[in-house]
């Protein structure tokens, strides 16, 4: 199993300066090798990554020497990194490769034999010691590293192969998940967990950040710190949204012997722009990727029912189905059953004999049209009246 470690770095002023000469060499080379893949394309040849690798190699020191100033990682990954993306493109996953820019999603790679590790500090090629802000979390072999820039942060995410890695349960219940907007999830125990909402939390900071970002003159100084200052403000939300869904799985896997969840389609679900802010703070999909990892570690009987699966509509006592709107929020069924809906849709889903979909971490394509789409997110989906204002 391969684990990855995301710790903060505490560099000096001139290990930062080598930080960002070794992410726009590694941007550069990216955007070389894609332009030479698009030229060569355009006149009949096939360009391999590999090829093109070779032909840079020979004529850096003569037209980019300042590429030498930098470890050769910096250069190589790149090439590889564009053969990935190529290749999702040819098998429909992703689209069409783009250039890299400036500030956006700065990193370079660091190969697992030029990387070592003593306490709170890692030596990282040419450059020497770099501080940290703690130790690596995981025991294993080291497979690989990327120092990337987040907002104002430097941060070193590390790939260990930990071998067979488990954690023991400290409970073995079975338990139903419903997610939603108002709530983020509902357990069929009828324990409600609200989720944090961070986005909506600092919405109207961010607006007023974003629209002094756009009122300076670009290229200044001024227009620069006014950047930092809103991509500080993006990464203290993800960071809020992203805690407190590790501690809600986390708490899940290592609690329960079985979970079952739906098989949501977000893709489809934040097409309706009444609810695509809302949902996208949610983060759904990363809900379900933490989940599918961690009940690996805990060993854990994660399953998915099928995504057709009537789960609010049904009565959780005698199994009659009814037509609900979005804003019934309770339940009625003619068997006496008076029930909070989402509480009833958990107690659903954990009464399943078994998830009728394997668990994957990619969504499959939706076999159905756009208004299918939309009228099954207005069926299925648990969200109040206000939030269609």
């Amino acid at each position: 199993m391969i684990l990855s470690h995301k710790i903060r770095l505490m560099p000096t002023k001139t290990q930062i300066e080598y930080f960002v000469k070794a992410c726009g060499t590694a941007r550069f080379s990216y955007n070389w090798a894609l332009g030479q893949w698009k030229q060569r394309y355009e006149l009949g040849e096939k360009p391999k990554s590999s090829t093109l690798k070779k032909i840079f190699n020979s004529i850096r020191k003569q037209e980019f020497p300042w590429t030498c100033d930098v470890h050769r990682d910096c250069t190589a990954q790149p090439f590889a990194n564009l053969q990935k993306a190529f290749s999702s493109f040819f098998k429909k996953k992703t689209g069409y490769p783009k250039f890299h820019k400036k500030g956006q999603r700065d990193s370079f790679y660091i190969a697992n034999d030029k990387i070592s590790f003593d306490e709170k500090k890692v030596r990282i090629p040419v450059l020497g010691w770099v501080s940290m802000r703690e130790t690596l979390r995981f025991a294993g072999k080291v497979m690989s590293a990327t120092v990337s820039r987040v907002a104002d942060r430097w941060m070193l995410a590390v790939q260990v192969n930990v071998g067979d890695y488990h954690k023991d349960r400290i409970g073995n219940e079975k338990i139903g998940v419903d997610l939603g907007i108002t709530t983020l999830a509902t357990l069929s125990t009828d324990e409600k967990i609200e989720g944090p909402k961070s986005l909506g939390k600092y919405l109207k900071r961010l607006q007023r950040l974003s629209r002094r970002h756009s009122r300076k003159l670009k290229g200044s100084s001024n227009r620069k710190k006014a950047a930092d200052r809103l991509a500080r403000l993006h990464c203290k939300i993800k960071d809020i949204r992203q805690d407190s869904l590790h501690k809600l799985t986390t708490r899940l896997c290592r609690e329960n012997q079985t979970i079952i969840i739906e098989d949501l389609n977000v893709k489809s679900m934040v097409q309706n722009r009444y609810l695509a802010r809302s949902l996208s703070d949610a983060a759904f999909g990363e809900f379900r990727r933490q989940t599918t990892y961690k009940s690996v570690i805990y060993k854990t009987d994660l399953q998915v029912a099928d995504r057709w699966f009537p789960s609010s509509k049904t009565c959780s006592s005698c199994g009659d189905i009814k037509d609900l709107q979005l804003s019934d929020r309770t339940f009625n069924c003619k068997c006496g059953l008076v029930l909070d809906r989402d509480h009833n849709a958990a107690l659903n889903l954990k009464q399943l004999p078994r998830a009728t979909r394997e668990v994957k971490p990619v969504e499959k394509k939706a076999l159905v049209s756009k208004d299918t789409k939309l009228s099954s997110l207005k069926q299925e989906f648990h969200s109040d009246q206000s939030l269609r204002k």
